[in-house]
């Protein structure tokens, strides 16, 4: 009997670490105890492994085991580590060889009680961290095979159970590295959604268009039944394809929140469409918990995050909005450190003009009393509005348009010209880490939005009736930059200005 060490990995926020697995053997009473700050999740493995080893048809020693995390100041949570600390038994009751195992191998993965080996979260950030380090072969269950297949450049071997584990390390079968597919986009959006089966609307169409071309925010705002999550489910139908850099760093997201081995998406290659419901507490939208897990907002990264019933939600889900909409990512404090999540996103909010609905409608009378309309109206506070760029009014449909045979302007068409727009930026931010006009900042706004005299004049008109902040001035550019890129125009003139002005929010009516 001796000592035994293999290598595993744990994940805080997006990132990994390395985690050592030491077994020591000991004379003394039978009893198995693990030390280095392991959670409940931790604690229980000592079960599982010993029943795995059994159920495996090899011998769990009746001895005095002691088995460290190292490095033991920081805690370890989850069932991640039940196949380093089975291998480390192995190892040091010496059922398996050291000549089989070297120091660059890492093992990940939880058992079952009859030694099958389980998914476990979190698998992408570290097999990319593994590979940082050098690593030379990573063992991993089977079930996360597809999330493995991205990296490329170290040896990745998908495992159903312990028992074959063991008798690949002892030479008596053979298991082939996962073929690595590298990361293919999704050129093509199948959805049941198109803007060719939304009737009318191509003010709202449009907005949507600009909206998908800059990456920036929308407010709808309709009576019921005027088409308002027709449109907000049809928006990824015309979001141009994620780039390689976007499509892994949203598949991290989910490894990390256990949504890709549970849904089988292997990759996120379509850029996420969230749709949280307004019961939703603040931690479950930002992300946090006692080991802080991605939330809504991350989940959207490089895509929408829909937000029906906007008032509806709670005031401090809302505000908690404000930060990651000016920052791009959420930073989420705990005791033992801080950790911040990517949330670039679009918000896409509906709402009813009043609690009834049918504020201003010209066919139906609204029964709300205006100390009703100014309470709804105030649920959404002053500076996170000003976070959103345009503001689009959604009318009833008019039973003419309902009913005409004639589809409208399908989605394929309207995404040729987003993505047109898409290819204008990438060449505009070459080198940079922008990946859409919304992102830019002052300094970039200065370089990138200039106007000549005449527009600067109908711009600052504009400021001054509306009564404009500094960062709804700013937005008007950026709004105005996207525009000019849609039309293919290298320079913003007073049209795309006028046009931008367009969506911001028109004077309260007077009750």
């Amino acid at each position: 009997m001796k000592i035994a060490k293999v290598k595993s990995c744990a994940v805080f926020g997006l990132d990994a670490y390395p985690v050592e697995v030491e077994v020591d053997i000991g004379r003394g009473l039978p009893s198995f105890s693990i030390v280095g700050l392991p959670d409940k999740a931790i604690d229980e493995s000592k079960d599982r492994v010993r029943s795995a080893i059994k159920n495996s048809g090899l011998f769990f020693p009746d001895k005095r085991l002691t088995v460290n995390l190292a490095p033991a100041d920081i805690k370890k949570e989850g069932p991640t580590y039940d196949l380093p600390i089975a291998v480390s038994i192995l190892l040091a009751g010496e059922q398996i060889s050291d000549e089989s195992i070297s120091s660059d191998d890492i093992f990940i993965g939880e058992l079952s009680l009859s030694g099958e080996l389980r998914a476990v979260s979190g698998i992408l950030p570290m097999i990319m961290a593994a590979k940082e380090w050098k690593a030379k072969r990573v063992f991993i269950p089977v079930d996360n095979s597809k999330e493995a297949e991205l990296i490329s450049g170290l040896d990745i071997y998908s495992v159903r159970s312990l028992e074959e584990l063991v008798n690949f390390l002892r030479g008596e079968i053979e298991i082939k590295p996962i073929e690595k597919t590298g990361i293919v986009e999704a050129d093509e959006i199948i959805s049941e959604y198109d803007f060719a089966f939304v009737a009318g609307q191509e003010n709202a169409k449009r907005a949507l268009e600009i909206a998908a071309a800059g990456s920036h925010n929308v407010l709808l705002s309709g009576p019921p039944g005027s088409g308002k999550t027709l449109l907000a489910r049809s928006l990824p139908t015309i979001l141009p394809p994620m780039e390689e850099d976007e499509i892994l760093e949203s598949s991290k997201i989910y490894s990390v929140a256990g949504l890709l081995h549970r849904g089988d998406l292997g990759i996120v290659s379509k850029r996420p469409f969230r749709s949280p419901h307004h019961t939703t507490s603040s931690v479950a939208m930002v992300g946090g918990g006692t080991w802080p897990r991605p939330g809504e907002i991350s989940l959207s990264h490089r895509g929408v995050l829909f937000l029906d019933e906007f008032p509806e939600f709670p005031r401090s889900v809302l505000e908690a909005l404000r930060q990651p909409l000016e920052d791009g990512l959420v930073t989420v404090s705990r005791a033992q450190g801080s950790i911040s999540f990517p949330a670039q996103f679009i918000l896409l909010a509906a709402q009813n003009p009043c609690p009834c609905g049918y504020l201003g409608s010209d066919y139906r009378e609204c029964i709300c009393s205006p100390t009703q309309i100014i309470k709804y109206q105030k649920k959404v506070s002053g500076p996170l509005l000003d976070r959103i760029d345009m503001y689009v009014e959604v009318p009833r449909v008019k039973i003419e348009k309902l009913s005409a045979t004639v589809k409208a302007e399908p989605s394929k068409t309207v995404r040729s010209r987003v993505m047109m727009a898409k290819k204008i930026q990438q060449e505009r931010f070459k080198g940079t880490k922008i990946k859409s006009n919304s992102e830019m900042k002052n300094n970039d706004i200065k370089k990138y939005c200039q106007v000549d005299e005449r527009t600067k004049k109908l711009l600052n008109s504009a400021v001054e009736r509306l009564g404009l902040s500094a960062r709804g001035y700013h937005r008007i550019l950026k709004l105005a930059r996207s525009i000019s890129d849609l039309a293919n125009e290298k320079n913003i003139s007073s049209a795309h200005i006028a046009e931008a002005l367009q969506y911001r929010p028109k004077e309260k009516k007077e009750y």
